[in-house]
């Protein structure tokens, strides 16, 4: 028979519930949606939630994208593969239109008026409102974008590993 405090080491510790969050999941082909309906509450309510654990309080505005194509695979484990989701917290507008984005510290998901962009940030020129973005595949070059042509800027705040893509060599 266990002892009383050996026993208290086995009981089941429930996670707390204010640390798990639900946030809406832009999968890949509700994509061409958000483009319409990312400031529509109703739009944002029909998509499907999904849970995050997370360490702290959540303040701001939380979307999980899924990833969709290659363009930031280049084989390491600093790779994102299709069907990964992200987690990612918006940064305000006037934060990017006013002051630099601290671009060494995070990746980014960019909704842009052509699609929804998962990029490097190399370079932020706030006095001609660009910002040039980066795949980690080298197929695809680095680009400008006008931020004129931007909606919405998200950093990734935490990867979720797609089931699919566990086992790859990249993910052990």
């Amino acid at each position: 028979m266990r002892s009383s405090a050996a026993s208290d080491v086995y009981k089941r510790q429930p996670l707390n519930q204010n640390y798990i969050i639900n946030v809406p999941l832009v999968n890949q082909y509700a994509q061409a949606g958000y483009l319409c309906g990312f400031q529509d509450a109703a739009y944002i309510a029909t998509l499907p939630t999904i849970p995050f654990i997370i360490d702290h309080e959540a303040k701001g505005n939380y979307v999980a994208f899924e990833v969709r194509g290659d363009s930031m695979n280049d084989g390491t484990e600093e790779s994102y593969l299709e069907g990964d989701r992200l987690l990612c917290r918006e940064i305000a507008p006037y934060l990017w239109a006013e002051s630099k984005l601290h671009i060494r510290k995070w990746d980014f998901v960019i909704v842009h008026e052509d699609g929804i962009l998962v990029k490097r940030i190399i370079d932020h020129n706030v006095e001609n409102h660009t910002i040039t973005i980066h795949s980690l595949n080298d197929m695809y070059p680095d680009r400008v974008i006008d931020l004129a042509e931007v909606r919405q800027i998200f950093n990734v705040i935490e990867l979720q590993l797609s089931l699919i893509h566990i086992s790859e060599p990249t993910r052990q």
